[in-house]
């Protein structure tokens, strides 16, 4: 893990993805030298906060349901998968009862499977057009978030990360234009990552290569 580590570039930020492992596996991780751990899932992702050192950076890396934003807004340091007004104003809501400004990444859906969750380019743009984020004061639109195809076809997955830092880039050019704190572009997996970095990922979820590959018979 430790060479996997030293390989990736300073100015990318390396999302430990640890969801399902347990607290000590996360700690030993932890005494490794990361600090940054991504989960998917609320109350898990509590538990593992008061247990867990502090100084840990928590994202939340999956998809959000507004009912349960209250649990992770105390902490959280990065919510990757912002996907409508709905779930924004529910972030903002909640970040202003704990007087903390909670940074939010926007999904893009840039794959071919259905079940991937994010706006469709069209939609980002409506709702961008759409939206005061000035009304927002406890949330920070901090970049994009996109998870490419799960395929063997790396041009396609090229073509998917490319297209995303495109949309990136029209944005910081336009819509972000006066707004430096948006400068972040989450794309990347184990299975991908090297891609998304080429293509200009500043934050990449890495699960497997630290934690090793998941025991689905387990469950």
């Amino acid at each position: 893990m430790n060479d996997f580590i030293k390989s990736i570039p300073d100015s990318v930020k390396l999302v430990a993805v640890s969801k399902t492992h347990t607290v000590e596996t996360i700690q030993q991780a932890y005494n490794k030298g990361l600090r940054i751990f991504g989960e998917n899932k609320p109350q898990e992702l509590v538990k593992k906060y008061y247990e867990l050192p502090k100084d840990i950076e928590w994202h939340f890396i999956g998809h959000l349901q507004t009912n349960k934003v209250k649990y992770i807004a105390p902490f959280v340091e990065l919510i990757h998968s912002v996907d409508s007004s709905k779930l924004l104003a529910e972030i903002n809501k909640e970040a202003a009862k704990n007087n903390r400004i909670i940074k939010c990444l926007l999904q893009v859906h840039i794959a071919q499977e259905e079940t991937k969750f994010g706006f469709t380019p069209e939609e980002l743009q409506q709702f961008l057009s759409e939206n005061d984020f000035s009304q927002n004061r406890f949330t920070q639109i901090a970049g994009l978030m996109g998870i490419a195809t799960f395929t063997d076809n790396t041009t396609q997955i090229r073509n998917e990360f490319h297209t995303l830092r495109k949309i990136f880039d029209t944005l910081k050019q336009t819509t972000f234009a006066n707004n430096s704190d948006f400068c972040e572009l989450s794309m990347g997996m184990s299975n991908d990552y090297k891609i998304a970095i080429n293509e200009g990922s500043t934050i990449i979820r890495i699960g497997s290569l630290i934690f090793g590959e998941r025991d689905y018979s387990k469950k």
